[in-house]
């Protein structure tokens, strides 16, 4: 998939603008005043969130993006402000200081949130852009996009709507408001299904959702609406063609934390840089598969689409025997397409269907399957001084052949703990009867919200017993 250049692209993205901390630490113990956990906070971070989330989405794709909201004078203003300028993001605030710049506190233990403390003043008329402001920006843009959170900056929409359309700018729109028909001649909407089916009504197939979708566009004068699905994807439907539905793209959805922003970005970026709407629709899914993956208010960089839209080729993915470095590079890819990776480990002296079952399920986990095999060395020093029967090379190669495995790499500790660590399985496996606790580099996996899982062997097969039987014959 190509994508285009998005660096001459100028948008305006206007709406609720907020300021995101999130405050992190351990959790060990439960409060002695009530039933709540006590979380050491060690760490805190501060993101652009709502409409500067956008900004920010539009500045990673290489676009020109300006930022229109309402902030208070106060410190949440002043980050606010500075981590749009180092990311490029022309502001035009509306400083008001009878008003708080809207900030949400997110508590996070062990990749988990603990609680949410929300900063605001009501969501009424005094929070609504102005449109002479608003009008001064638009002969500086080719498109605009209206964020709505719901928070007030966007209580007067349909007079922005049609400054904008009258300016002969492309308008995009992240709804809120249950009732659509404020966004009358938007150019297009951007919906998840939960807001779209509270605009529309209930859908109970695919079917009444196209039919209800269609009405709305002929309706409303709209080109086009995309509505966002979750786990099913996306459907674009565009005025005089047929519906389009997009499968979902993300292997693990590990926080939908903007996602939303994410899409109305990358849609914006591509129909300003002349994309069809189909076309900017697939960009978008594609950048929403990445987004899912992160933890928090994240964007999607241009250069993670690019990978992400790259087709395999022979020359790129090289399966098989390889290096850490060059696994490495391998693994950078296979997360860029939103693959979940997979990985076990160890001697495999002697091939047999044990083995080969173990593999093929744990391969089921995930899309790509990493095996790390103990060097010779190392064998030597677990098994004995007549192990291994087979040297590295000659298991490595076996373990190639098998369908159901990417990746082989040695390595030479007594344990892959070092390699696990960093090589960041999503899931780490291993053969046997394991308690999660003693397989090595479990607390880097878990630390990073990975999974470990121990699979049974088959039973009637092992490497001891085999050369046993070898030597009892002999």
């Amino acid at each position: 998939m190509r994508i285009p250049d998005f660096s001459r692209v100028r948008l305006l993205v206007a709406g609720d603008v907020m300021l995101d901390r999130y405050w992190s630490g351990s959790t060990s113990r439960i409060s002695p005043e009530a039933p709540v956990p006590v979380v050491n906070v060690r760490g805190a971070e501060h993101r652009a969130g709502g409409a500067a989330n956008v900004a920010l989405g539009l500045a990673a794709l290489g676009a020109r993006p300006r930022l229109m909201g309402r902030v208070g004078r106060d410190e949440a203003a002043a980050i606010l402000e500075r981590l749009l300028d180092q990311a490029g993001v022309v502001c035009a605030f509306e400083r008001d200081p009878s008003r708080a710049t809207i900030t949400k506190l997110r508590v996070i233990s062990h990749h988990q949130q603990m609680i949410r403390l929300d900063f605001e003043d009501p969501a009424d008329a005094a929070a609504a852009l102005p449109l002479p402001a608003f009008r001064e920006q638009l002969p500086e843009v080719d498109a605009v996009v209206l964020s709505d959170y719901g928070k007030g900056a966007l209580f007067k929409v349909q007079e922005l709507i049609q400054a904008a359309r009258t300016a002969g700018k492309l308008v995009l729109v992240d709804p809120k408001q249950a009732d659509f028909s404020v966004y009358r001649d938007a150019t297009i909407l951007t919906p998840n299904r939960g807001e779209f089916e509270r605009a529309a009504g209930p859908c109970r197939s695919e079917a009444e959702l196209v039919e209800k979708g269609a009405a709305m566009v002929e309706r409303l004068g709209w080109q086009a609406l995309l509505i966002t699905r979750g786990e099913e994807g996306m459907t674009l439907l565009e005025r005089g063609w047929p519906p389009v539905h997009i499968p979902a793209l993300a292997q693990e959805v590990f926080d939908v934390t903007g996602a939303g922003d994410t899409v109305i970005a990358v849609l914006a970026a591509a129909a300003a840089a002349g994309e069809s709407w189909g076309k900017a629709a697939a960009l978008a899914n594609l950048a929403a598969g990445i987004a899912v993956g992160k933890l928090g208010t994240a964007t999607v960089t241009l250069a993670e689409l690019e990978r992400a839209a790259t087709p395999p080729q022979p020359h790129t993915f090289r399966h098989g025997i390889t290096t850490e470095e060059s696994l490495l590079q391998q693994l950078a890819l296979a997360r860029a397409r939103g693959e979940k990776v997979v990985m076990t480990n160890g001697c495999f002296d002697i091939l047999h269907p044990g083995h080969v079952a173990y593999l093929e399920e744990a391969r089921r986990l995930g899309q790509r399957l990493v095996v790390a095999v103990n060097d010779d060395d190392s064998v030597r020093r677990l098994k004995g001084a007549e192990r291994p029967i087979n040297p590295l090379e000659h298991r490595m190669a076996m373990l190639a052949a098998l369908a159901a495995v990417d990746w082989v790499v040695p390595f030479s500790e007594d344990t892959p703990a070092r390699l696990i660590e960093r090589l960041a399985p999503d899931v780490l496996v291993k053969g046997g009867d394991y308690r999660i606790e003693q397989i090595a580099g479990h607390e880097s996996v878990l630390a990073r919200g990975g999974e470990v899982r121990v699979l049974p062997f088959l039973d009637g097969y092992s490497t001891t017993a085999i050369i046993r039987t070898i030597r009892e014959r002999g």
